[in-house]
């Protein structure tokens, strides 16, 4: 059979009615209340005339609204599609009319936005405000005069690394097996009808918070199999990273995994549990796990040291190919390297490929679909752009991003391979390594850091451990590397400023 998750969410939803299945600050939400109000908004979407896999657009920040919308969207067989809320009138303009969005989902604060940009997307038959109970209400069970199919996709857009954001279509079916090894339950991918689920609810699942926003891949991919192991999701109240409020809600939540998006989140966490050890019960932790960014060693070895029953996990992957790579740290093992699943492999030059379970191409791109999603030896690939090496044990090396690469003097440096060499030094707390314009050499390494380190000290550290052309011929000293939302730094931003820097100045 194909896979769809409101088939299983509706199994899970009859055998733990009474369970949380989100929780938002102080409110938590009953799987049978969640099942009622995605019904509720599918009706709603149905009735204003929207047509199977039609868009929906979630304007939304974490709140029980956002997966209830999800939920409701695939009740429906429609079409969720994330919405970035930093983005500006145009770039909402232009995310809604690539994807054809036809019903907007909005947060009430984003009114001043939606009141500017109506006249500007024609084709959205419906605005639903996240405060609009009738659009919620709860109705009988509803299944769309269309069905649902594991070909119902979920349309995830996602900004890359250059050019304007780009809708990654995912079958459900694909993406329900993708991420059947993260979940606490996992599904009987074989069977032959959904009802073979709901043996397997015998009970509330794990509870999890997903600290990073879920309108970005990474987070609602964390989601998913929660819910589908009858789970609860739990998401923060403020508007940007508290580390108070998580380390607050894991220990009241009694929270056993944690989704976060590398040292951004995790370095925070660390010096607030060194600052006050005593303060926070964080025993209930089983896992950790970064998607969308790397850990460093130290920042991880902090982690192990307040919770030493933790497993540790970094996941490499992307929008266009899920669960490249796993690195899972215990207290008592040792540094951790990246193994591949079954289905990556390095290519020739050097690209990290991932068949099986991949998504079907970007929404009306053609061009790029095939640029990312080759076929190679008869075999249809997702090549998002990541580069990596092969170790004599079959484990792999991260080197980084094509598009974020440094040429200098003809040879490769890879931003990402330095700056978890620089993160290991004692005193720096984050760090980014961009390359500026040089006459002889084309481009010169230089690292953006914030600590308490000296310019000598992180040359030196670096030098006594990966080549020397790889070392940073500068160190620009900044307060914070302001991260994206999502964790992830901005390369270009950061090479436009040590160019400003730096770029003149004589090597």
């Amino acid at each position: 059979m194909d896979w769809n998750f409101a088939d299983v969410w509706d199994v899970v939803a009859s055998r733990v009615p009474d369970a949380p299945a989100l929780v938002h600050g102080p409110d938590a939400v009953a799987w049978s209340v969640f099942e009622s109000r995605a019904a509720g908004l599918a009706s709603t979407l149905l009735a204003a005339g929207l047509q199977h896999q039609d868009k929906v657009a979630q304007y939304l920040p974490n709140c029980p609204a956002y997966l209830e919308a999800v939920y409701g969207c695939f009740k429906a067989g429609l079409v969720p599609v994330n919405t970035n809320y930093r983005y500006s009138d145009d770039e909402i303009v232009a995310l809604w009319d690539n994807a054809d969005v036809a019903a907007v989902v909005f947060d009430p604060s984003y009114a001043p936005l939606v009141e500017r940009v109506r006249t500007r997307v024609p084709r959205v038959k419906l605005w639903v405000s996240a405060e609009d109970e009738p659009a919620w209400s709860s109705v009988p069970r509803l299944d769309p005069a269309w069905g649902r199919s594991g070909d119902d996709l979920w349309l995830v857009y996602t900004g890359g690394t250059t050019g304007a954001p780009k809708g990654v279509m995912w079958r459900q079916d694909d993406l329900v097996r993708v991420l059947n090894g993260r979940a606490a339950v996992p599904l009987p991918l074989d069977a032959s009808s959904v009802d073979a689920v709901g043996p397997l609810i015998d009970g509330p699942g794990p509870v999890a918070l997903i600290a990073s926003p879920l309108m970005h891949a990474a987070a609602s991919v964390r989601a998913f199999p929660v819910l589908s192991s009858g789970g609860s999701v739990v998401t923060l109240t403020g508007s940007g990273f508290d580390v108070v409020e998580l380390l607050d809600t894991v220990a009241a939540r009694r929270v056993e995994q944690l989704a976060i998006v590398g040292d951004a989140f995790a370095a925070p966490i660390v010096a607030a549990l060194d600052a006050e050890p005593d303060r926070w019960d964080i025993s209930s932790l089983r896992t950790i796990s970064s998607s969308g960014a790397l850990f460093s060693e130290t920042v991880v070895r902090g982690l192990l040291r307040h919770n030493d029953a933790l497993t540790v996990i970094d996941v490499v992957g992307a929008s266009e190919a899920m669960g490249v790579a796993f690195a899972t740290w215990t207290a008592a093992g040792d540094r951790a390297a990246f193994v591949p699943s079954p289905d990556t492999r390095v290519l020739p030059d050097g690209r990290l490929a991932r068949r099986g379970n991949i998504p079907l191409g970007y929404y009306k791109d053609p061009d790029r679909s095939a640029a990312t999603f080759p076929i190679i030896d008869g075999e249809r690939w997702s090549v998002p752009g990541d580069y990596a090496s092969v170790e004599p044990d079959g484990t792999i090396r991260l080197l980084g991003r094509g598009t974020t690469s440094i040429n200098t003097a003809g040879e490769k440096v890879w931003p990402e391979e330095v700056e978890g060499v620089i993160k290991s030094l004692a005193g720096v707390v984050d760090v980014a390594v961009v390359g500026v314009p040089d006459a002889r050499f084309g481009e010169r390494v230089v690292a953006v850091v914030v600590g308490d380190v000296t310019e000598s000290a992180v040359i030196a550290h670096v030098k006594a451990r990966i080549a020397h052309y790889k070392a940073p011929r500068h160190v620009l000293f900044v307060d914070d590397l302001e991260r994206r939302e999502n964790g992830k730094l901005d390369h270009g931003l950061w090479k436009s400023r040590a160019t400003d820097r730096f770029g003149n100045s004589s090597a």
